[in-house]
């Protein structure tokens, strides 16, 4: 996609200054180092761009070899590329967040004071000579989720935010899904920060970086309290204008954020884009780079790019396993006014229970009049040198458990798109219950159509994916609506052994065009099952030798609620 397909800042031949460890002032007497890359205009003055995180700003990144945008001395990850940006009339301001990379202090990523300390960087910035005045905040993931932060703070010279791909709830959208520790990607990025500082080349510089027991002082908040919405967005108090971006792929991380965003937040001026594929590609990309430049250009530049005066909502619509055959569409508002909610039944017969792998139960149109039950194990046999609630078992040690429903064959292409809800009555001979919701597409073939995962490489996920624990099923009636749920997880109601109850699980919004003869299977696990990738969870002791129940039909209606898309006339 061209430049010259909009009304946007066109490139021009700007000598690039690159000013390293610039100081920045904190209200509390501390300085962060930042650097700035920007456009030589003389008297000329600037937007800024900025963005605030532990990645060390000197750090380079090598992007792989089919990025639209190719390797040079001044990409970071996850962040902008100043050989395009500044081209344009943009400055680049990178800020190592206190406590990482050159930045001295206390470190405590995803807190209120970085988002304090990165709410003075933006007003000390707007003030040099160079800059406009006018600040906007771009990044995926980290560089993304310091924006809802900042945000609600309501610096003044903050005019517009990009998060792209950005968890905004640390406790719903990251640590805890559904109540379950989500630990498999955070040990490993916890762990990965710490020896980039420690053992890389920061450790010269700062050698008292990323201390912050971090892992600890996430596990032990185990319940949402003022701990987790001190480090969260607060939708009441967002009011600058924002162009919130998610990915279908990103479930367990960066999707469900982007979403609430654009429904609950307070500001006049948004818009939501959900994109596919990896957590880097589609920031990179030249249609991806164009929907930046045209939003900020916008609100940074006064320039009329007529990105207001398109439809809100840009989503691209999957239609099963080939990305490079999907299309975006836009739509007018999330979920989409047409939807056609519709419940479909899960039921379970008794001859179909146990038959080596494949599906014990259905999905269908009409509630079972009968009740039934099915009974799994809520933890396999341990083996030498792994106990029985290691994470590891999420890696295909052990085969499959839990129980499967599947429909029969669609008789025509079936649009799923927007949130959905898996409503299923349980029970334990346990005091608690982990429910792990799998959404795949199965192919005529009867294999898995996959979609290419956050990852790359092979990293391949399945539709959509869910989690519950029981204990936490207590619903905020002010914040629930029937097609999303919202649980408080402000206390623990422990199931009683053999007590049958009725659980309400928030599965991530997805889009899927289920083609014709294809099927809908859902799996209901007791832990993390196909296509998790690296967002796996703790599997807790209250599963060991503990038995699970699910119950469908007659009074107890377990039931998958769908949002079928009909197609446009």
């Amino acid at each position: 996609m061209a430049t010259t397909s909009y009304n946007v800042s066109q490139p021009r031949d700007y000598k690039l200054i690159v000013e390293k460890d610039v100081k920045i002032p904190m209200r509390d007497g501390a300085v962060l180092y930042a650097d700035a890359l920007r456009p030589d205009g003389g008297a000329e003055r600037f937007p800024a761009i900025m963005s605030i995180g532990p990645y060390q700003k000197d750090r380079l990144w090598i992007p792989p070899a089919d990025l639209e945008e190719k390797a040079n001395p001044y990409l970071a990850w996850e962040t902008g590329n100043p050989l395009w940006w500044c081209p344009r009339g943009y400055a680049l301001v990178r800020v190592d967040a206190r406590g990482s990379g050159k930045s001295p202090g206390p470190s405590d990523p995803n807190s209120h004071a970085e988002a304090v300390d990165f709410c003075d960087a933006i007003e000390w910035v707007a003030k040099l000579p160079w800059c406009s005045g006018n600040i906007g905040t771009l990044g995926v993931s980290y560089h993304s989720n310091c924006q809802w932060r900042v945000a609600k703070l309501q610096p003044p010279s903050l005019k517009a935010m990009i998060p792209w791909e950005g968890r905004a709830d640390l406790y719903r959208d990251q640590t805890y899904h559904g109540g379950i520790f989500a630990m498999g990607f955070l040990h490993t990025w916890i762990a990965t920060n710490m020896a980039h500082h420690l053992m890389g080349r920061a450790r010269s510089y700062n050698p008292g970086a990323f201390n912050n027991n971090m892992l600890w002082n996430w596990a032990s908040n185990s319940l949402d309290s003022e701990y987790w919405r001190l480090r969260s967005a607060d939708w009441e108090k967002t009011v600058v204008p924002f162009y919130s971006v998610g990915n279908w792929t990103g479930m367990g991380l960066h999707l469900r954020g982007n979403i609430e965003a654009f429904m609950h937040a307070a500001s006049k001026h948004k818009k939501l884009r959900i994109h596919s594929g990896t957590h880097f590609h589609p920031f990179h990309s030249e249609e991806g780079r164009m929907d930046q430049l045209r939003f900020f250009d916008h609100w940074l530049k006064g320039m009329d790019t007529g990105i207001m005066d398109e439809p809100p909502v840009k989503l691209m619509i999957r239609t099963g396993g080939d990305k490079k055959s999907y299309q975006f569409r836009f739509e007018n508002e999330w979920p989409l006014a047409r939807t056609q909610w519709t419940r479909m039944h899960l039921m379970l017969n008794a001859e179909q229970q146990n038959r080596n792998g494949e599906p014990e139960g259905e999905i269908v149109a009409a509630p079972p009049p009968k009740p039934a039950n099915a009974t799994y194990a809520a933890s396999p046999p341990s083996h030498a040198g792994v106990s029985s609630s290691a994470p590891s078992h999420a890696l295909g040690s052990v085969d499959r458990t839990g129980i499967s429903f599947i429909t029969a064959p669609l008789t025509e292409d079936t649009e799923i798109t927007g949130p959905v809800v898996l409503v299923l009555w349980v029970s334990s001979s346990s005091e608690d219950m982990d429910i792990f919701a799998t959404m795949r597409n199965i192919g005529p073939d009867g294999k898995d159509v996959w979609e290419e995962g956050q990852q790359g490489g092979g990293d391949h996920v399945p539709v959509a994916k869910g989690w519950l624990r029981a204990s936490h099923r207590k619903l905020d009636p002010r914040r629930s609506l029937p097609y999303r749920p919202y649980h408080a997880h402000d206390e623990r109601q422990w199931l009683k052994p053999g007590e049958i109850v009725e659980c309400h699980v928030e599965i991530w919004p997805t889009s899927m065009v289920f083609k014709k003869g294809h099927r809908i299977r859902l799996d209901v696990q007791p832990r993390d099952g196909v296509g998790s990738s690296v967002y796996r969870h703790y599997h807790a002791d209250y599963n060991i030798g503990a038995q699970n129940t699910i119950y469908a039909g007659g009074d107890k209606v377990s039931y998958l609620l769908l949002p079928i898309i009909p197609a446009k006339k």
